[in-house]
């Protein structure tokens, strides 16, 4: 009988930033940024920001950084997983995986930001939350009229204490 393959989390490296880009791209629900802005995450950002591997292939990521204006919090910015990884559970570890990043080890508190009609990220920040024992306070962030038409709303997350 053969193991499955163990998926490996880890620190992005300068070379992930492309395979991010296209992962972001194939997933057909997350907003796609510039290659070089995930170029960016991998290098600047690496140490909030987490990929998931499995035999050398990426399954997800979540990318990430800490805010100057509230030195307590870290947000997480976008998360991905490829459409046929979905289903394992791998959200939540990846979350998981995030929170134990040398660049938010130490923060008490969990941001980012969800569309209202995302339900599956609502459910997996909630059981996040829930796992912690922590609170979700939910408010407004960004209104569709701040992005071009089409793009919904996002609500801003504030889970704490998340340690």
């Amino acid at each position: 009988m053969s193991e499955e393959p163990s998926i490996v989390f880890r620190p992005p490296e300068r070379e992930d930033g492309a395979a991010i880009h296209q992962l972001v791209q194939r997933t057909g629900i997350l907003d796609v940024n510039s290659c070089y802005l995930y170029l960016l995450l991998c290098t600047e950002f690496a140490d909030t920001c987490v990929v998931a591997e499995e035999d050398g292939a990426l399954l997800g990521f979540v990318t990430g950084l800490r805010l100057p204006q509230r030195p307590d919090s870290v947000f997480l910015w976008q998360i991905g997983i490829a459409p046929d990884a979905q289903g394992r559970g791998l959200g939540k570890r990846l979350v998981r995986a995030f929170l134990e990043t040398s660049g938010a080890r130490d923060a008490r508190v969990l941001e980012t930001t969800i569309s209202p009609s995302n339900a599956a990220s609502r459910g997996l920040f909630t059981a996040i939350a829930r796992e912690h024992g922590a609170e979700i306070q939910v408010s407004e962030y960004f209104r569709e009229d701040h992005f071009p038409p089409g793009h919904e709303s996002e609500e801003h997350y504030r889970i704490a204490p998340i340690r």
